[in-house]
């Protein structure tokens, strides 16, 4: 009786060993396709380059909306998605003090080159570009006065982007994804001064 109560609990002992050790050894597998949410709080500035006169300071913004990574080989990814960005800067210009508020509908286009995953995380490094379209751009000048629309503001935004991060398998169909990103524009956001903004972001998102 008493050997065979220890072989129970021996059995039972190494069942649950061997549970703990395929816990922390073991992957989810990979989805060819995922979909998910994203949210992105950025740090924007313009960059004047040689205009005289004009400097800017970098201030808080943030984007917002869907993403999507295509597979289409072992640990490469076609990544893409459709997202809201506004960007704040403010501006010192010839003529007066100012803060810019730019918003564009953006889709990026990159690669992304994941790791094998292991104790149920991978990391990630993207590289790609973004190309934007503006919907609103506005222009403060002072704490009692707002202009609507920003005169000279361009229709389109094209800018080089490089990134990376963690992705976090929660379960075989979520994962939590972090990552940092620098977005370097070269497309002249608008005609005073024709800056180009740029920005780095936090990168927080949801892949069903």
């Amino acid at each position: 009786m008493k050997k065979g109560i220890l072989l129970a609990l021996f059995v039972l002992i190494g069942a649950q060993f061997l549970r703990a050790q395929d816990y922390y050894s073991s992957t989810y597998q990979d989805k060819p396709i995922s979909l998910g949410i994203t949210l992105s709080p950025n740090l924007s500035w313009m960059q004047y380059g040689d205009a005289n006169g004009y400097e800017s300071t970098a201030k808080l913004g943030f984007s917002y909306g869907l993403a999507a990574d295509f597979g289409f080989a072992p640990n490469y990814y076609f990544s893409t998605g459709l997202l809201v960005n506004t960007m704040v800067s403010g501006a010192t210009t010839p003529v007066h003090e100012g803060t810019y508020r730019l918003q564009y509908v953006e889709i990026p286009l990159a690669l992304k080159l994941k790791s094998t995953q292991r104790y149920f995380r991978s990391y990630y490094g993207q590289f790609g570009f973004t190309s934007g379209f503006k919907v609103n751009a506005k222009e403060k000048v002072s704490p009692d006065y707002k202009r609507s629309e920003l005169e000279g503001a361009n229709l389109l935004r094209l800018a080089l982007q490089i990134g990376g991060g963690v992705e976090w398998q929660l379960d075989h169909n979520l994962a939590f994804v972090t990552g940092i990103t620098y977005n370097n524009g070269f497309t002249k956001a608008m005609k005073p001064g024709s800056p180009k903004n740029s920005y780095f972001a936090l990168n927080f998102g949801v892949f069903f």
